[in-house]
């Protein structure tokens, strides 16, 4: 069993069973857990140590664990109602919303009650994630002369010359930030590049997170369809007329949530749009690590084809690793490259060095390359296993695309069905899914739903989750 759920698995059972203790009693001895349990010192350190940031222990270092005592008084509560009034002052007024929604992001983000299989992950499961490598990269990082030191405001050089490299074309380590994660990335490109207030051009369907930043950033996402060979560049030409818009959000390679790749004729043409408009192109290249098996040659990112500062890159090393390895470059040319360090000065300062210095040692690595070979299959194997089980367990539900790289899928419901209700009717059933209508700036076309195949177990719990989202269609459709 894997390490992280038998960690919860001993929580579980060690906060049952601490009844039997009396405040300021003594728990087991770590060893003597261990035995009576079956699971390794660093489960039973890890456990321990959860039950204590939940106040129900208290460890003593060469004296052990102990329940803890119950607080004699509870806190007062306190009177937060003025707050109503200061947060929605002025609010009128405001050109920048002061509240922001974060319920499309959440939807990925959040972890599933027990039991409940994931559909809706936006993340590796714990079993597919590099925790060795990651874990031996770390190691070797604090052990780098300077390593905790302060890093210059742009990066490692080292890093940014990787992230160069991986991109091609003319692209230089001059023209590299190395950022926080995609999101913080993307925060920042969109403050940089639009003021509160103005449009900015987005595919439709798109990601929840980047709405999220933009409305959050007072702009105004105005949709563009995406069909199986990505943004159509028509749509896209009289956007750009009809709205003034200087700035185009797109992921042209395995799009969230369609999975589209944009097609080789129709790359060019988007520059040439953009570039007619006077505009800037955000490039979230999010998945280009997590390419299938069966994919072929990708193409390049389109910033390697710009030489004129058009495309502004994302691209991050999160989702190929782990959600908490959030290394990132952010990627311009010309005058706007100034604007994103600022922002990003301002904002972060910088990211950690020992995360930096990590980030080399993993992807100088053999367990690099190995890594992404295991990813690469295994992707591929989870994504036949869905498509075979929808295909044949529910075959209503439409597939128009299946994609060569990313990790979920994304589905057409029969028309007039309640993606609110199959959401909650799957969540009772015993499997979480992620509705569509979060992915729309707009009205959607249709009722959608994107299943996610990389945050599970295995290929078994894939079934089951087919299974189980079977008998919620049952209810709803």
């Amino acid at each position: 069993m894997h390490e992280r759920s038998s960690v919860g698995e001993l929580v579980e059972r060690l906060r049952r069973e601490l009844d039997r203790y009396s405040p300021g009693g003594k728990l087991p001895s770590s060893r003597a857990l261990v035995e009576r349990y079956r699971v390794s010192p660093v489960t039973v350190s890890r456990a321990l140590g959860q039950l204590a940031a939940e106040g129900l222990v208290v460890t003593r270092p060469g004296a052990g664990a102990f329940r803890a005592r119950p607080r004699t008084r509870p806190a007062p509560a306190g009177d937060t109602s003025w707050q109503e009034l200061a947060l929605s002052a002025d609010s009128a007024a405001d050109l920048v919303p002061r509240s922001v929604d974060a319920s499309g992001v959440l939807v990925s983000l959040a972890a599933p009650p027990p039991g409940v299989i994931e559909f809706n992950g936006g993340y590796l499961h714990p079993s597919l994630q590099p925790e060795q490598a990651l874990a031996a990269a770390l190691a070797r990082a604090a052990r780098r002369p300077g390593a905790w030191g302060r890093p210059p405001m742009e990066g490692l050089p080292e890093l940014r010359e990787w992230f160069a490299r991986s991109i091609g074309g003319a692209v230089t380590a001059a023209e590299v930030l190395i950022s926080a994660g995609g999101q913080s990335a993307l925060t920042t490109a969109l403050r940089a590049l639009a003021p509160p207030g103005a449009p900015v051009l987005v595919e439709s369907p798109t990601y929840p997170g980047m709405l999220a930043i933009a409305r959050a950033a007072g702009l105004r996402p105005v949709p563009v369809p995406v069909d199986a060979d990505g943004v159509r560049p028509a749509l896209l030409a009289d956007a750009f007329r009809a709205t003034g818009a200087r700035l185009f959000v797109c992921q042209p390679l395995f799009q969230n949530p369609t999975g589209a790749v944009l097609a080789p004729e129709r790359r060019a043409e988007v520059l040439r749009i953009a570039r007619e408009a006077g505009a800037f192109v955000v490039e979230d290249d999010f998945v280009r690590r997590l390419v299938h098996e069966d994919a072929g040659p990708l193409p390049r990112p389109l910033a390697a084809d710009d030489p004129d500062g058009g495309v502004v890159y994302v691209g991050s090393l999160t989702k190929a690793t782990s959600p908490s390895f959030r290394v990132s470059a952010l990627v311009a040319r010309g005058p706007v490259l100034e604007r994103l360090r600022a922002i990003q000065v301002v904002d972060t300062f910088f990211v950690p060095r020992p995360l930096q210095e990590a980030a080399l040692e993993l992807v100088g690595s053999p367990a690099w390359p190995r890594h992404l070979r295991t990813i690469s299959a295994e992707l591929k194997t989870r994504r036949d296993t869905m498509t075979a089980a929808l295909r044949s367990g529910l075959p209503e539900l439409a597939l128009p695309h299946i994609p060569s790289g990313g990790y979920h899928l994304w589905l057409r419901l029969p028309d007039g069905t309640d993606e609110s209700a199959l959401t909650a009717a799957a969540l009772r059933a015993g499997v979480a899914i992620t509705p569509g209508r979060p992915y729309f700036s707009a009205e959607p076309p249709a009722g959608h739903v994107r299943l996610s195949f990389a945050a599970v177990a295995g290929t078994g719990e894939i079934g089951e989750g087919v299974r189980r989202l079977r008998g919620a269609c049952d209810e709803v459709l």
